[in-house]
């Protein structure tokens, strides 16, 4: 359903991706080796397995080792075997496909972006089809996003790099996009009115969500409005944490928003 969206900044998605591949780079090369072996919040993950998905993931973009994704009935459960088959690999080894594998998905999304094969619709495994430029850039900015800033540096007890208005815009825009496909293909039971959400800060905005999935921008009436900082929307709007434990506001009908909030969980 990402039709009823506006259009990816894929202009946008390219600088804020070249910005995470930079903090990414930047945060790994300063670990100890103790650190790189380190537990990850991202459960049964070390950090070293994190940066392995990541430099994974980046590599599917362009082999058709990817079409994989099209395909899969789970991703989550995709995305376990190739780690799997990395954790025996060197440091080295790890980092070496990492920056190969970004930089070179950067680069695609740079050339993608520039023809029409980027409105073309691709499937990916469980949360449905999006636009090809979308799925390059977005996925591996929200991917890069948080698993840094809250799978990473937390675990380690290292500060949580900084980020911009590019780099969240483009995380919001892949989430809220996963989050309209969701809603449409299992519509959550009981959210019978629209909600609006609206993120506040850096790259933040309001979108509209009903039954459907998300709508294109409103200014009608709604049942109940969810307001929370962008920051922590990666957080627990992928459920790493509870969103009752978090800085979200709710006005209006709370037992509406909160079927609704229960249910986000984006991957």
């Amino acid at each position: 359903m990402t039709e009823r969206l506006p259009a990816a900044d894929l202009r946008n998605m390219v600088a804020a991706l070249r910005a995470e591949r930079t903090a990414m780079l930047g945060f790994t090369t300063s670990l100890s080796d103790d650190e790189w072996t380190a537990p990850s919040a991202a459960a049964g993950w070390r950090i070293a397995d994190v940066v392995a998905h990541i430099g994974v993931t980046a590599r599917g973009i362009y082999t058709p080792a990817g079409l994989r994704a099209a395909f899969a009935t789970s991703l989550e459960q995709l995305n376990e075997d190739p780690v799997a088959r990395r954790r025996d690999w060197s440091r080295a080894r790890v980092m070496a496909e990492y920056q190969r594998a970004s930089r070179r998905a950067t680069t695609l999304l740079d050339v993608v972006r520039r023809t029409p094969a980027t409105r073309m619709r691709v499937r990916l495994a469980e949360l449905g089809r999006y636009p090809l430029g979308l799925v390059i850039g977005g996925a591996l900015v929200f991917d890069h996003h948080t698993h840094l800033r809250h799978d990473m540096a937390p675990a380690l007890g290292r500060l949580v790099p900084p980020t911009d208005a590019d780099r969240m815009r483009a995380v919001l825009t892949w989430m809220i996009a996963v989050l309209s496909n969701q809603v449409a293909q299992a519509p959550i039971a009981g959210l019978d009115a629209r909600i609006a959400l609206t993120l506040t800060g850096p790259g933040g905005g309001t979108w509209w969500i009903d039954e459907a999935g998300v709508l294109p921008p409103s200014n009608g009436a709604v049942a109940a409005h969810v307001t929370a900082p962008a920051l922590t929307f990666p957080d627990w709007g992928t459920q790493r944490s509870s969103w009752r434990d978090s800085d979200v506001t709710v006005t209006g009908d709370t037992e509406l928003a909160a079927r609704f909030l229960d249910a986000v969980n984006v991957i």
